[in-house]
């Protein structure tokens, strides 16, 4: 069995925003070697998110809107940001969108369904994070 491991540094300007990081993902599956397997990608701090869902740019617009209404940010609102951090609503917001991928690895390429795309969700940008791609099979 093959292993691949790969580390992409991501940096969003915003504090929330989303990245389409499918061709980062398949690039590292080519470089892998892997024909049959599977693909984990994962963010690699606690504020941020990976996850799957269509390439469409109001939906990527509506989930900003529904994150924000689900976790505010307004720092007095949370019990964690007594610690000295404003961040507690991007904890919630990665909760929700959740912090891994799994995909299956077929012929060599990652196996989607129609639509489907790999993105990075940030809620506490403008400093650097990682996120781990990690590829197993043969």
């Amino acid at each position: 069995m093959k292993s691949h491991t790969k580390e992409l540094t991501m940096e969003v300007p915003e504090r929330m925003g989303f990245v389409n990081i499918t061709q980062q993902v398949e690039q590292a599956v080519r470089d892998s070697g892997v024909q049959e397997g599977l693909c984990l990608v994962n963010a690699m701090h606690i504020t941020a998110s990976v996850f799957i869902n269509d390439n469409e740019s109001g939906l990527l617009q509506d989930y900003r809107r529904w994150l924000e209404e689900l976790a505010p940010h307004e720092p007095s609102r949370y019990l964690h940001n007594r610690t000295g951090e404003d961040n507690g609503d991007a904890h919630h917001k990665r909760q929700i969108m959740g912090r891994e991928v799994v995909i299956a690895i077929t012929a060599g390429r990652l196996h989607f369904g129609p639509w489907e795309s790999i993105f990075y969700g940030e809620f506490d940008g403008r400093r650097k994070k990682r996120l781990l791609i990690k590829i197993i099979g043969e």
